[in-house]
């Protein structure tokens, strides 16, 4: 009946200008006008480089707040179908009333995860980094498995992925690192670093007994040059070899492989991909102005818990997801408690509700500890 929208569209309501209200649309428009009244300066459009950050900015000033005055029309359009369809009685007035509900909390439900990527470089593309740790060649294939699904989450969104480094074993995987392009890339995978635990019978034991195995991961923005990070010559260390590939055979004849050490912070980035030595140099600087990026902010802020998964050990205890493929099928998040039964599904790169109820979670300051939890689970 149509009686019983009437609550649902009010919590819509509720829900929307909540959001609204702590836009500040006010203050965001003033910076609208207040650089698009810089756009109209003799000889701006003079420098190109200049003028397209600064048209950027406006872009993502305007990207905040006017999907969200949309939604805010759309739902007074709402309200005039629900007054509209108390007075005809007609029922196909009343379903359009119920689809117009539905169309604007699945809409709200998108905007709000994307107004949580406000932070200065969630809109970036991310470089992703994933260590195999505890499990010898159980922990190389689990380290495979991750790379596998977040290539699969990337062919989700249509997200140009790109492998940077690897370093292959026997058994998958001893580390990878992925550079990941798309639009807020960064602020969607930033609640993935951590570790990450695979329990399953092993498919390299014969005598088919459970095994527990780590992996870790690191994420990273892609910086622009709107953001500076001072990196001195004079504390760089290049060295260059020959880029190998699984069983010590080289992928090429030349010293085209890169490593860069940070030798006041000792940061170490590679770049070995089949491309020269030019491109793997450029790669190299644009993965350490990421990771130097992170640790100054972290040191700056002091937010240790934070990047702490960072330095903690691959190893039990430091998890913040387990992925259980028996006794039963479940992956769950340790700091959220968010979880799905489908593991064949998140394997396949399913997920971001995982990302989502991270975002949210953070949105309303709740506690997420990782930490241990049972040995099954």
């Amino acid at each position: 009946m149509l009686e019983e929208l009437k609550m649902p569209m009010s919590q819509l309501k509720d829900d929307i200008m909540n959001v609204w209200n702590r836009l500040d649309p006010d203050s965001i428009q003033k910076k609208i006008d207040e650089k698009m009244t810089l756009t109209e300066a003799p000889g701006f459009w003079d420098d190109h480089e200049k003028a397209e950050k600064v048209m950027s900015q406006v872009r993502k000033l305007k990207n905040r707040v006017e999907p969200w005055r949309e939604l805010l029309n759309e739902y007074n359009d709402m309200e005039a179908m629900y007054e509209l369809a108390a007075e005809s009685g007609d029922p196909a007035d009343e379903e359009e009333v119920k689809s117009m509900l539905d169309a604007g909390r699945k809409k709200f439900e998108e905007l709000n995860i994307l107004n949580l990527l406000s932070g200065e470089v969630d809109d970036s593309a991310a470089f992703l980094t994933i260590h195999s740790g505890a499990g010898g060649t159980e922990a190389e294939d689990w380290a495979r498995m991750l790379s596998r699904m977040y290539t699969r989450w990337a062919e989700r969104h249509e997200y140009k992925l790109e492998v940077v480094d690897v370093l292959e074993a026997e058994g998958g995987i001893k580390s990878i690192t992925m550079q990941i392009d798309g639009d807020y890339v960064y602020g969607h995978l930033k609640g993935e670093a951590g570790i990450h635990r695979l329990v399953r019978i092993s498919p390299f034991d014969a005598n088919a007994r459970r095994h527990t195995s780590f992996a870790s991961v690191y994420v990273f923005p892609v910086l622009d040059d709107s953001i500076e990070v001072e990196i001195r010559p004079e504390d760089l260390r290049v060295d260059t070899y020959r880029a190998g590939g699984k069983g010590g055979q080289h992928v090429n004849k030349t010293d085209s492989a890169v490593r860069f050490t940070h030798l006041p912070t000792g940061i170490v980035v590679a770049c070995q991909s089949e491309r020269s030595q030019i491109f793997n140099r450029q790669a190299c600087m644009s993965m350490l102005r990421a990771r130097l990026y992170e640790y100054y902010r972290e040191q700056k802020e002091k937010e240790n818990a934070k990047f702490g998964a960072e330095k903690k050990d691959i190893s039990w205890g430091n998890q913040i997801r387990s992925y259980v493929f028996q006794p039963y099928t479940m992956v769950k998040d340790h700091r959220t408690k968010y979880e799905s039964g489908n593991i064949q599904a998140v394997m396949d790169g399913d997920i971001d509700q995982f990302m989502d109820s991270f975002l949210l979670a953070q949105w309303k300051g709740l506690p997420m500890d990782s930490g241990d939890e049972d040995e099954e689970m």
